[in-house]
């Protein structure tokens, strides 16, 4: 039993440095936001309108 949970235990550790490697990957390759910079959304433009309400009976 005491193997079971030192390998339970590796693997939680390999888990969690993964994932801090994955954080600080996507911290250091993120754009850069200045203030006052436009936000640019990016939509379909074939997409419907779900905003426009049309009352169907």
């Amino acid at each position: 039993m005491k193997r079971v949970a030192t390998w339970a235990m590796y693997g939680i550790g390999a888990i969690s440095i993964a994932y801090i490697a994955l954080y600080v990957y996507a911290m250091l390759s993120a754009p850069r936001l200045e203030p006052g910079d436009p936000i640019r959304i990016f939509r379909k433009p074939d997409a419907p309108s779900y905003s426009a309400l049309t009352l169907r009976v």
